[in-house]
């Protein structure tokens, strides 16, 4: 399954979209105890406008002394939102893909 197929629609560009989202999320998660890390964020409509670079640095609440800016609670509720997210559009491409096999398959 190509979910860059314009059958697909917004929706498969989503997904990709939720995945790079995840990997940023889970390197912040991983750095937490690094020093100097810089946590990151993909701003999630600007990237599916195709608006330029969409990651961004995220701000923290409170400054680390030794620079590095993960808030683990912050990277934690955020990889499990956008998880959710990623599931749901998932299903619902694979919905989308079963539509079309049913589809096909009455046509025989």
């Amino acid at each position: 399954m190509n979910v860059t197929d314009p059958l697909f629609g917004i929706h498969g560009q989503a997904l990709e979209l939720r995945s790079q989202r995840l990997a940023l999320l889970a390197s912040n998660i991983a750095n937490a105890a690094t020093p100097g890390f810089k946590a990151r964020d993909l701003d999630f409509r600007k990237a599916l406008d195709g608006i330029g670079d969409a990651t961004r640095y995220r701000v923290p609440v409170q400054s680390s002394l030794d620079g590095n800016t993960v808030e683990l609670a912050t990277e934690q509720a955020q990889f499990a939102e956008n998880a959710v997210q990623y599931r749901t559009t998932l299903a619902f491409l694979n919905g989308r893909v079963g539509t079309i096999m049913a589809a096909l398959k009455g046509g025989e």
